[in-house]
């Protein structure tokens, strides 16, 4: 966005569920020339890490978000000005002056108020006290949660639904106090969630701000007079205390108000803690304590949303996992043969290639496999959106870019979008339509050398496939003759974790012995 001779870098939208993203890196300082759609810095959501580019050509001015920051989509992150363009210096940001009167000082002003009328006491003796001190037991709610916050995101509202919770009682950092996801999952890691709903019960109790006032009044009252005609000051003071009219009591005086004193007594034992329950639940949630040598490191957006879907995936699906061996004979003898061939076309042929391929032709025969859960509906699909996981930065990441409509690839073109799409992971020039909409998943932890695992299912899907090592083993195969034989040949195991409220044991079964006889009887001229 231009604003006259400066340029503003905003938080794009990255996606219709995402509402704001975390600075991860600025690949440029102020001061430093920056070209047009040249890659300024890199940010992160649950969704997808990635590059924004500069928006226009020329110096960075300003940088208006520090590395490490979390804000919300639409915040202006820095500036960029023409190169020799005179720039004045940014305003500051307009929340401060907005927060002054946020804290309204008229709480005290009730207490003075209930205080007064006690002093005429013939005129409103009961009913002040028991009216009054209701501000008082209410004013502490407002500076706690009542900071105007009418909206929040798409992300943050599921997760409150999920656990119950009403976003107002979640202190929010974001622009204008708004809740973050960051702030709502910090609330229910620190078990607040628990405490919020006891403390808007609380507040009633404190009416016992007037009781020290009315205290002298006894004093000022002799039960002496037993016939007095005038009547503001009645003999039976022990009466009054035992019921409030005091007509009974004296026998001449038509009325007499009975004294202020006895009235407050009461409410004394009624105090309660409840400012201190709302100072603890406003305040931070203490971090884990930290023994010698150990290190606290904050979580990146991508790891809370990796946190938070593989959590939800657990308590949502009937996870089950079957597996299999395959031997992949044909397999190596063909990539051996067709390696070179695609090399020359830049494209690296790998096995998962060949186990993509099989799986989407063997998914068009178990259709529930691809499906999903929907309520009490189950949703079938012609086509295949093939989820592809890939490990970022050491293994301290993951991310599932999709290929669309994997069923009308062929092997090569399989191949060429496996790389394409783990190239784009890894120097994040993913896009968020590029993570989303994927109907089945592969993932390959077989690369690092493991033969085994249980894979969590990404979620709405309802199942996910495993690739592991191919090694050799001794292996019992019949020769031409059909004799039995011992034979070294190279062997994979694989994995199927599925929904079991979808998919039963059998289904996901029969699924597996098709896609091994695929491999193990591979024909080139079918791919």
């Amino acid at each position: 966005m231009s604003t006259g001779t400066q340029t503003e870098v905003v938080m794009p939208q990255m996606g219709v569920s995402v509402s704001e993203g975390t600075v991860t890196k600025w690949l440029k300082q102020v001061g430093e020339a920056i070209g047009r759609d040249e890659p300024l810095l890199e940010i992160s959501t649950d969704k997808v890490d990635t590059e924004v580019p500069s928006p226009a050509e020329g110096v960075v001015t300003q940088i208006l978000v520090q590395e490490g920051a979390t804000v919300e989509v639409g915040t202006v992150l820095a500036l960029i000005a023409p190169a020799g363009a005179a720039v004045a210096p940014a305003e500051p940001a307009p929340a401060e002056p907005e927060a002054a009167p946020a804290v309204p000082a008229p709480a005290p002003e009730p207490v003075a108020a209930a205080s007064e009328p006690v002093a005429p006491e013939p005129s409103r003796p009961v009913v002040a006290p028991a009216t009054e001190p209701a501000p008082v037991a209410t004013s502490p709610l407002p500076a706690a949660t009542g900071n105007g916050r009418t909206f929040v995101s798409p992300v943050v509202a599921r997760i409150a639904a999920e656990h119950g919770i009403d976003p107002a009682v979640v202190p929010g950092t974001g622009t204008g106090g708004r809740v973050t996801k960051k702030d709502i999952l910090t609330f229910l890691e620190s078990g607040a969630a628990a405490a919020a709903p006891v403390e808007t019960q609380a507040a009633p109790p404190p009416p016992s701000p007037p009781a020290p006032p009315p205290a002298p009044a006894p004093v000022a009252t002799a039960p002496e007079p037993p016939l007095t005609t005038p009547a503001p000051e009645p003999a039976p003071a022990p009466a009054a205390a035992a019921a409030p009219p005091a007509e009974p009591a004296a026998p001449p005086p038509p009325v007499a108000p009975p004294p202020v004193a006895p009235q407050p007594a009461p409410p004394e034992p009624a105090p309660t803690p409840t400012p201190a329950r709302v100072a603890a639940s406003a305040a931070p949630p203490d971090e884990a304590a930290v023994a010698p040598g150990e290190e606290l490191q904050p979580m990146t957006a991508m790891r809370r949303g990796v946190m938070e879907h593989m959590r939800r995936s657990v308590d949502t699906a009937a996870h089950v996992t079957s597996a299999i061996e395959v031997d992949m004979a044909r397999v190596v003898a063909l990539r051996a043969k067709l390696k070179p061939e695609l090399a020359a076309q830049k494209v690296n042929l790998t096995y998962l290639a060949f186990i993509a391929r099989a799986a989407v032709d063997t998914i068009l025969d178990y259709p529930w496999v691809n499906g999903e859960l929907r309520g009490q509906s189950i949703v079938t699909r012609p086509f295949v959106n093939l989820g592809i996981a890939v490990a970022l930065e050491d293994g301290k990441g993951l991310i599932v870019p999709v290929i669309r409509n994997a069923q009308d690839l062929n092997l090569t073109g399989t191949a060429r979008a496996i790389q394409d799409i783990a190239e784009r992971a890894r120097t994040k020039k993913l896009l968020p339509d590029d993570v989303q909409g994927g109907t089945f998943t592969i993932t390959n932890p077989g690369s690092f050398g493991t033969f085994h695992g249980t894979p969590i299912i990404n979620q709405p899907q309802s199942a996910i496939l495993g690739t592991y090592a191919l090694v050799k083993r001794p292996w019992v195969i019949q020769d031409d003759l059909g004799s039995d034989v011992i034979a070294i040949r190279p062997l994979m195991n694989l994995t199927l974790t599925y929904d079991h409220r979808l998919v039963d044991g059998a289904y996901a079964g029969m699924f597996l012995r098709d896609l091994r006889h695929r491999l193990e009887s591979w024909d080139e001229a079918a791919y």
